[in-house]
Parts: C-alpha cells; structure tokens; sequence
C-alpha cells in the first residue's frame, strides 16, 4: 500500500497477528483464537476489531450474513511502520545509535554476530 501505516496499540498487534496467521475470519474464530494467548472479553476484542477496520488497517467483508476480516496491511509492513516510528520517537531517527544500544546491551552467540557481519558486508557491497 503506498499510503502511511496507521499506528497499532499493542493489544491490536495481538488481533492482527491472529489474521495473519489465517484469513479471512469472523469475529468469533478471532475471539476463539486470542482466547488461547489472552485473557479478553468477546467485547474487548471486538472493539479492537472495529478500530482496525475505522484505521483502515484490516477490512470488514459481509458478503453473507456473518462479517470477515482480513488485513490489508502485510506482517512485514506493519513491522516495518513500526520499527521506523520506533527509531524516529526514540532514537532521534538514528539508526546507528540503536543498533550499538542494542549491540552493548545484548549478548549474543557466535553464529548470530556472524550473521550479523553477513547482513552488514551486504549493506556493503
């Protein structure tokens, strides 16, 4: 899609994580679904349901009796809305600044630093 992600709470990320693993679902297969990780009442979820329909970040289809959702926005997308939003509110946009936050704080094994210099030698070339 080539207009702006809208920003998505964090209970919503669990919403839409349930319709990109299968879709698309009716309400009560997303209840059913999010009832096996959180502990939400129908109503909650639904509410969250029609936020991301009003963002226009997952669409409602009733082309029978029953409504079905889908999103319109990739995992991949979404995730990369939110990484750049992430960086930009907490980094000042500088990359460079959070990758050696993260490089000094985290440990990490020999085969994950060396995929990272893989990725890097790509940037390069």
């Amino acid at each position: 899609m080539n207009r702006e992600l809208p920003s998505i709470t964090e209970a919503e990320w669990e919403v839409m994580k349930a319709l990109w693993k299968q879709s698309p679902k009716t309400a009560n297969q997303i209840i059913k679904d999010l009832n096996q990780r959180v502990d939400w009442k129908p109503k909650t979820i639904r509410t969250l349901l029609d936020r991301l329909t009003k963002k226009q970040v997952v669409e409602a289809n009733k082309e029978e009796r029953i409504y079905t959702f889908s999103p319109l926005y990739t995992e991949a997308e979404c995730k990369r809305s939110e990484t750049k939003s992430f960086v930009n509110r907490v980094y000042e946009g500088t990359t460079k600044s959070m990758l050696v936050q993260f490089l000094e704080e985290e440990t990490l094994t020999k085969s994950e630093l060396q995929e990272l210099r893989d990725l890097l030698d790509d940037k390069i070339e």
